[in-house]
Formats: C-alpha cells, sequence, structure tokens
C-alpha cells in the first residue's frame, strides 16, 4: 500500500531500526548545546541601550513626521501615525520603568535597619 509516496513496508522498516536504536545499551547520541549561557549585563548599560532606543524611535518619527508635512511623496500619514505610536509606547514603558525603580528606592530607603 502506498501512503504519500512512501511504500508503508518502508516506514515500517524505518520504525523498527529507530526502535532498534533506541534500546541499544552503547548508542550514544550525540549532545547538541542550544541553550547559550547568558553573558553578564551590566544594568546601567542595558538601561541607556533601552533609553537610546527610545530616543532613537522619537527622532525617527519627529523624522517622519516633518518629512510627511513638508510634502514628501514617499511617507504616507499612516506611516507617520504607526512610527508616533510606537515611539509612544516605549515611552510610557521607559516611565514605568522608571516609576518603578523610583518606587523601589524609596521602599529600600525607609526599610528600618
Amino acid at each position: 500500500m502506498k501512503t504519500g509516496g512512501i511504500d508503508s513496508s518502508r516506514i515500517e522498516a524505518m520504525i523498527a531500526q529507530l526502535k532498534s536504536a533506541a534500546t541499544r545499551p552503547d548508542a550514544k547520541v550525540p549532545m547538541i548545546q542550544t541553550e547559550i549561557p547568558a553573558a553578564k549585563v551590566n544594568f546601567a548599560d542595558a538601561l541607556k541601550g533601552a533609553l537610546d532606543s527610545v530616543s532613537a524611535s522619537q527622532t525617527a518619527s519627529a523624522d517622519l513626521g516633518k518629512r510627511f508635512t513638508m510634502g514628501d511623496d514617499s511617507v504616507s500619514l499612516s506611516d507617520v501615525m504607526v512610527s508616533m505610536q510606537k515611539s509612544s509606547i516605549e515611552f510610557q514603558a521607559s516611565v514605568q520603568v522608571r516609576n518603578k525603580l523610583v518606587s523601589a528606592y524609596h521602599d529600600i530607603m525607609n526599610m528600618q535597619v
């Protein structure tokens, strides 16, 4: 009987080979390392990178808006609006992170020693 272009007896033979290989005690499966250990990241560098990303997004958004108002035909209104919304969301996220950091700082400072 043909199943999708492969004979069913060949499929059964392949399954039998896989089962016999799995039951052999000397069968060593090569271990492939799929996870790379995370490098240590300096918090200040990560924060600076995030703030630089927000700044770049806002600059690009402002540039698109300026190009649209000057009449550049290669910039559409939807591109400008999407860019402005992305930069606004990034800025709001950074403000929330700042608020959490300030709150954590106040909590630590108010701890009694």
